[in-house]
């Protein structure tokens, strides 16, 4: 084998590529190695031509390099699903999450919400327009840096109330999770993967890919927050 198989992804799904390459390593002989960024960033090196084999990116994002031509035809599918759950301090009132009232008011009461620049955050806007309340909390969104986990701005204190990825806010230091946004309001995510037209080794990234969307992949990836697209559970 020339060289590893090399893949580009979201910061969503970093922790869980990470643990998969390395199972994939350990049970198929096949070294891979996955550099994760904000997803604007990672969709502006594709399209500046970066050089790697794989691509897992919100499926908004995919769909649009792929209609540029940057990926190989018939190789894009979902991989997995996630939901965005809000997030507040450690050591603060948790607010009760049941239903849109209970969402209303916990937006209603937060001083500073912080959302991200991926899918989750353009999502959240979309609600918060919908609910009404974009007027009355326009100046209370803080955005989160491209890369940077929405919810590390709990813990540094510029917000009171974070909304961004399961994947992204699990086990994050000074953040709880207060749980998914309740009934319509809810936001899911499904991220998507497909082989770069710039591999060099596109049968060996297709046999990766195949892997990534395996029945045993699907289980790492509930472990890190997220679920395959026909996992219902």
């Amino acid at each position: 084998m020339d060289r590893d198989t090399s893949g580009l992804s979201s910061m969503a799904t970093r922790l869980i590529l990470a643990e998969l390459s390395e199972q994939i390593r350990l049970a198929h002989g096949i070294p891979v190695r996955f550099e994760s960024a904000g997803g604007v960033k990672i969709a502006q090196r594709v399209r500046q031509g970066a050089e790697a084999d794989v691509l897992v990116l919100a499926d908004g994002a995919l769909a649009e390099l792929a209609a540029e031509g940057h990926l190989l035809e018939d190789t894009v599918r979902p991989l997995w699903v996630s939901q965005v759950v809000a997030a507040v301090p450690e050591g603060t009132p948790v607010p009760a999450l049941r239903s849109e009232c209970d969402l209303r008011a916990a937006l209603l009461s937060a001083m500073k919400i912080a959302y991200s620049t991926g899918p989750s955050g353009t999502a959240l806007l979309d609600l918060i327009t919908r609910l009404d309340l974009a007027e009355r909390l326009r100046d209370r969104l803080v955005q989160a840096p491209p890369g940077v986990p929405a919810g590390s701005l709990l813990a540094s204190g510029e917000a009171d109330l974070a909304f961004q990825q399961h994947s992204e806010l699990m086990d994050l230091p000074g953040a709880v999770i207060v749980g998914p946004l309740p009934g319509d309001t809810e936001i899911t995510s499904t991220f998507s993967g497909g082989v770069l037209a710039a591999s060099t080794q596109p049968g060996r990234a297709c046999e990766v890919l195949d892997l990534l969307a395996s029945d045993a992949a699907s289980k790492t990836a509930r472990a890190g927050g997220m679920r395959a697209p026909w996992d219902r559970g």
